[in-house]
């Protein structure tokens, strides 16, 4: 114990209480409930503020059983929008709120496993030291801090301004809208261009989740202008109400890069790595949750492991992750290269006409090959030319400063 009563020792340290993080400490709690394990956040709640979101056939078997302790709101079917057409999808849908993540862990974890306001200044295989110079020793350490810029990979952002709403009146809407691209596009001329949807959900006869996101060549845009276009779409539809909550984010839309590299960038010696931060992400939608949950289950399996080896485990499992997603990453070159800003929507617009199992799959990032060729095959939604001029580029490089949205 240290001085002030808090120990300074524990097997397994885990540094970031984001999704990574606590679904690795609620793994490790069910399947190794004899090991010690200290989950650390700088800030004072788990999971920051944000929203995640998921189809059943993101996760299924000891991946859907992680997630029965969090308190979860679901819809059976959603509606996609777009100039051309409007569809109903009959596959069940879920989101989690990040306080609703917080409360389920701090009921499934100890009060000894959760350290929060503990800003760490460093990490090393044997253990973290924080801001107040005290340390906590450990066999083995687990950064899952959040992604970090590198010029060792290359895309664009995704930029989004989400609002909790309570409406005055009961607002109608039994299922989710998770792609409204019916809505205003950017040009270049614009805000830089980008793609630009809204995504509603119905979590309350009168609360409901706007986000207004956007594929955007640039990482940050105008809050006020974000939220100005939210005022407009929840007036043009009826909605009037009481913002209760919100949040703003800015993710990386990986369409290339040198991930060795990357890796070689942001290794630690010894500390293993999860995570968005580690690679486990969908590199064109940005999605975590499935690759957070199945990297949880991994960890907890081989816990036994010495940081090191855990380490080079978690390293040689994200390469294999980002050997496997290269097909979305070309993807999303032609999003982002060869579809003018203000017509990206169109790719978006012919891929929801397509078969329902393949449109799963791909958000879980396990296309089949024949989903891959039936993506590319047909009418392309954008000119030859220029998607093979795309497929020639990866795009800028992800170092460009995260501005905050204000």
């Amino acid at each position: 114990m240290s001085s002030s009563g808090t120990p300074n020792r524990t097997e397994i340290a885990i540094v970031g209480g984001g999704l990574a993080g606590g679904l690795i400490a609620l793994a490790l709690r069910q399947h190794r409930p004899e090991m010690h394990v200290t989950l650390i956040e700088a800030g004072e709640t788990l999971g920051g503020n944000h929203r995640w979101s998921w189809f059943d056939s993101d996760v299924s078997g000891d991946a859907a059983r992680l997630l029965e302790p969090f308190r979860t709101t679901d819809w059976h079917g959603y509606t996609v929008r777009f100039p051309a057409y409007r569809r109903k999808l009959s596959s069940r849908y879920n989101s989690l709120a990040s306080q609703d993540f917080d409360a389920g862990l701090r009921r499934a974890l100890s009060q000894e496993t959760i350290w929060t306001k503990r800003e760490v200044t460093s990490l090393s295989s044997g253990g973290v030291t924080f801001a107040d110079g005290s340390e906590l020793s450990a066999r083995t350490v687990i950064d899952c801090r959040g992604a970090v810029p590198s010029a060792h990979l290359q895309g664009g952002w995704q930029v989004f301004m989400g609002r909790h709403l309570r409406t005055r009146e009961a607002h109608g809407m039994e299922q989710p809208v998770i792609m409204d691209a019916s809505v205003e596009q950017l040009a270049p001329e614009g805000d830089g261009g980008a793609y630009r949807f809204v995504y509603v959900l119905p979590l309350g006869a009168n609360d409901l989740f706007v986000e207004d996101t956007y594929y955007a060549d640039r990482p940050a845009f105008d809050r006020s202008a974000l939220s100005g276009r939210i005022d407009r779409y929840l007036d043009e539809h009826g909605l009037q109400g009481d913002i209760i909550g919100g949040e703003t984010g800015i993710l990386p839309v990986v369409t290339g890069g040198n991930f060795a590299a990357y890796q070689a960038e942001t290794r630690i010696e010894g500390v293993a790595m999860a995570g968005a931060r580690g690679g486990f992400v969908h590199p064109l939608t940005s999605y975590t949750l499935p690759f957070a949950v199945e990297t949880a289950l991994a960890i907890a399996q081989d816990a036994q492991l010495p940081g090191e080896q855990l380490s080079a485990l978690l390293e040689a499992r994200a390469r294999r992750h980002w050997k496997r997603t290269g097909y979305y990453r070309m993807l999303g070159r032609m999003l982002m290269g060869a579809a003018r800003p203000g017509e990206r929507y169109r790719v978006f617009e012919r891929f929801y006409r397509l078969n329902e199992g393949l449109i799963e799959r791909f958000y879980a990032g396990r296309s089949r090959f024949a989903d891959k060729a039936r993506i590319l095959t047909g009418k392309p939604p954008v000119a030859i030319g220029r998607a093979i001029g795309a497929l020639m580029t990866k795009g800028g490089p992800l170092v460009a400063e995260k501005e905050k949205i204000g």
